[in-house]
């Protein structure tokens, strides 16, 4: 995988990028996943597990739709935001790369689930413990080839050109 880094764009510097990058992959994020199809570009928020060099997110190919379409065009774009509205803390990962679905493996989805859901599969809402060995649904592997990491973190108190910011975007005060 390339990282392309461009100043202009607040792109983490060569040095940073690696590190930022997995330091946002470890968190229990959603990525967001863009597809084609035939009506237009398509946007899925998932879960996912970054391991082995590739992003794993679940899906139902009875169910949803984003797995017939990654199967028609692997063609795919992922994007991943850290956002934090109270302390100005903004990291975005954008990839691009192909996407193929396969069969799941039961070891991936425990550690893909238990990342959002914690350990105790006892406690697991019930749509999610009848997922393992319910073969509609899926792994998809999504292996990126460019990436980008930035640092769009903002120092909060510092001024802001009229009509931007956290309040302007959540329509409420935030804590200072």
């Amino acid at each position: 995988m390339k990282i392309i880094a461009e100043e202009a764009n607040f792109d983490a510097e060569a040095a940073d990028a690696e590190s930022l990058l997995e330091e946002v992959l470890a968190l229990p994020l959603f990525a967001h996943l863009a597809t084609a199809s035939k009506e237009g570009p398509r946007d899925s928020p998932l879960w996912f597990l970054w391991e082995a060099g590739s992003i794993w997110t679940l899906g139902n190919y009875d169910g949803d739709s984003f797995p017939r379409r990654v199967e028609a065009d692997g063609r795919c774009a992922v994007g991943i935001v850290d956002f934090d509205v109270a302390t100005g803390r903004v990291l975005h990962v954008g990839f691009r790369g192909h996407a193929v679905l396969t069969p799941q493996e039961p070891g991936r989805v425990r550690r893909l689930l238990r990342r959002y859901l914690g350990p105790d599969e006892s406690g697991w809402d019930s749509r999610f413990t009848g997922i393992l060995g319910d073969e509609s649904w899926v792994l998809l592997r999504f292996d990126p080839v460019t990436a980008v990491v930035r640092d769009q973190s903002y120092q909060l108190g510092a001024p802001q050109p009229r009509g931007t910011g956290p309040e302007v975007a959540t329509g409420r005060p935030v804590p200072r």
